[in-house]
């Protein structure tokens, strides 16, 4: 296995809740010198130094400040999957078990959660004498599962199954009366009697994998969008920005159910973390306002890829495959425009990076993504884009193993390049 899928697959399985892919790209960034800040703090910015801020513990912006800041050259993606959420006072006695009681979060496919591994993670929110702190959890083991009915008990299964999200998804937890927060108050090293309020959600244990005849494939949970969170912050940490760019980088949760949060893309996030870094660097409202004409956002999130076993799903002529580039997103639902590509596609160019194209079958309308939520609150030139995957919102996703790295490779050169707007919609790329 290549080392880029390794340490994406690495990525993920230590990712099981947007809080932990926050905290991973967190740690990766310390290591790399990018010194923290928080909201609640003052922001003292010094020329060539990189800092990062998270919001909710599940949102996080990195930048790397320039002496003179001309443009922002941006990357963003979402750290939230489609998963199950667990309900306060979640455990049902029935029969000798004890199950949970969850409720859908996102657009699931449901059919595939059954019969899998399944554990939990989240965060627990104590209360002690200094006040309320956080701890980030996660029982690293084989805890759930959600079993299916027998076909013996539902014969018309196979004919088409309406599933019932009440019914047919509480995992198992165990036999008798198992208590799931003392379980994970013992991995938190807390008492049970400290946690006041959590944020928990069950998640797919399954391992990445690689298949296909030469390997082509990969077979991982969320990589919808935690592949586009790793190409996005490996591509930032491996740049070499120019002067007078800025490279930034935008992780956002809750995208799945529609961004509308203080952690979402909707949210003031982005825009309160820019203009907080021009007011600590002296600039004013005209300079902020400038710098956003000449600036490009690269909005990730992955693409459906032609379906092999159904193939007549996907747009006539616009038909992504697996591992044969980066996917540029158009139609109503998107931000690409015809200058945001056009700048895309330079760089891309420059860099020998594959570029393919995504529209929807126009009788098959397709997903949203942040590109379009987040340009309303920083104005800038957007494209949409993503990796071409199949079984999107399903506990265990594939796509092709080489788009990582033009992935990678795509936002180093796009955080490495600076753009100058010379006319109306007419740019120098350097």
């Amino acid at each position: 296995m290549d080392e880029i899928t390794k340490g994406l697959f690495s990525f993920i399985e230590q990712s099981p809740t947007a809080f932990h892919a926050v905290e991973n790209a967190r740690t990766a960034l310390e290591e790399a010198g990018y010194q923290p800040l928080l909201e609640s703090g003052e922001w003292k910015l010094e020329p060539g130094q990189g800092y990062y801020v998270t919001r909710n513990q599940s949102s996080l912006v990195a930048f790397r400040v320039p002496g003179t800041i001309r443009c922002v050259m941006a990357g963003a993606a979402h750290t939230d999957s489609p998963c199950l959420k667990l309900k306060d006072h979640m455990e049902l006695r029935l029969e000798g078990y004890t199950k949970l009681d969850a409720e859908k979060y996102g657009g699931m496919l449901m059919g595939p959660w059954l019969d899998r591994p399944l554990s939990v993670a989240g965060r627990l929110m104590t209360a002690g004498s200094r006040g309320v702190e956080s701890k980030l959890v996660n029982i690293d083991r084989d805890l759930m599962v959600i079993p299916s009915l027998a076909i013996h008990m539902d014969r018309t299964v196979n004919d088409g199954k309406k599933w019932d999200a009440q019914t047919d998804l509480s995992p198992l937890l165990g036999k008798g009366e198992p208590e799931l927060l003392r379980l994970l108050a013992e991995e938190a090293g807390v008492r049970k009697e400290d946690i006041v309020s959590f944020d928990l959600f069950v998640y797919n244990r399954d391992r990445g994998s690689t298949l296909g005849a030469e390997e082509e494939f990969i077979l991982c949970p969320r990589l919808d969008d935690l592949q586009c969170v790793y190409g996005l912050l490996q591509g930032f940490l491996g740049a070499e920005p120019k002067e007078g760019t800025m490279p930034l980088l935008a992780l956002f949760d809750n995208e799945e159910i529609g961004s509308e949060t203080r952690q979402g893309a909707m949210s003031t996030f982005l825009q309160d973390a820019l203009r907080r870094i021009f007011r600590s660097r002296g600039l004013g409202e005209d300079d902020y306002l400038r710098c956003l004409a000449r600036s490009l956002m690269v909005s990730a999130d992955n693409a459906h890829g032609v379906h092999p076993n159904h193939p007549e799903k996907a747009a006539l002529t616009n038909r992504p495959k697996l591992g044969e580039g980066v996917v540029l997103k158009y139609g109503a639902r998107y931000a690409t425009d015809g200058p945001s590509a056009a700048i895309f596609r330079t760089i891309l160019s420059r860099a020998g990076v594959p570029i393919q194209t995504y529209y929807n079958h126009s009788n098959v309308p397709g997903g949203g993504t942040l590109g379009n939520i987040s340009i309303t609150q920083a104005s800038v030139h957007t494209v949409d884009v993503g990796l071409a995957q199949l079984a999107m919102h399903s506990s265990c996703e594939t796509a092709g193993r080489a788009d990582t790295e033009y992935l990678i490779r795509a936002m180093r050169a796009v955080y490495s390049s600076a753009l100058e707007e010379t006319g109306p919609e007419t740019f120098a790329l350097s």
